[in-house]
């Protein structure tokens, strides 16, 4: 009980904290739009990256967030304080469904000052630093909060789309069927709330690298 109440407190903090200052994110260029999604063209850079073994995608990313939250803290070899950035990503690990998934892992992207030399996180909190190499990423955006059932009907919608588009057979086999969820907004922000799924394509057409960045963990 008393480990929760911390752990409540700390995020709370966390949440102030994003809400108070504007936080650094992954910079892209937008290469494509359509009515329902778009396409970006993501930079390479470094993240930080936590895998939860959970069957629920919230739970997943509340265990993989918190270990996250700690890293950025001070948890790590070299006691560096490291500002959050937005999005929180979480990536399902292809299952055998079209859309189910065998594992998870939950992301935040390093601000610029870390990204040549990425602090080393404890040892305990079974995370790492992973390349997310420039390629390119289909989004569709939707609001509200990002529960289980929503976010899977997200990403079906997305599958659709990219279905009926130049890009229905871009999607590697090495990303298919896996999808990430991002979310940008505190989980105190009630309205107006930013969430986004992605995944990764490959459009040379575009001008987009093909090695993709979606890998089990």
């Amino acid at each position: 009980m008393k480990k929760e109440r911390t752990l409540t407190v700390a995020v709370k903090v966390m949440c102030l904290v994003m809400v108070c200052r504007a936080m650094e994110s992954p910079q892209y260029t937008v290469v494509h739009t359509e009515s329902d999604f778009e396409i970006r063209l993501y930079r390479r850079s470094v993240w930080m990256s936590a895998p939860a073994l959970e069957i629920s995608f919230e739970k997943a990313t509340w265990s993989g967030f918190h270990r996250l939250f700690q890293f950025s803290q001070g948890a790590n070899l070299n006691f560096s304080r490291i500002p959050m950035t937005v999005p929180v990503l979480t990536t399902m690990v292809p299952g055998s469904g079209p859309l189910q998934s065998q594992g998870y892992y939950v992301s935040f992207y390093l601000p610029v000052k870390f990204q040549p030399n990425p602090p080393l996180p404890l040892p305990e909190l079974n995370i790492k630093p992973y390349e997310f190499t420039s390629h390119c990423i289909a989004v569709r955006k939707f609001s509200g909060f990002a529960k289980d059932d929503r976010i899977v009907k997200e990403a079906q919608k997305l599958a659709t789309s990219l279905s009926r588009s130049p890009w229905a057979d871009s999607i590697s086999s090495k990303t298919h069927r896996a999808y990430s969820i991002a979310q940008y907004s505190t989980p105190f922000r009630i309205v107006k709330r930013r969430n986004e799924v992605w995944v990764d394509i490959d459009a040379s057409d575009l001008g987009c690298d093909k090695s993709l960045a979606v890998e089990a963990y």
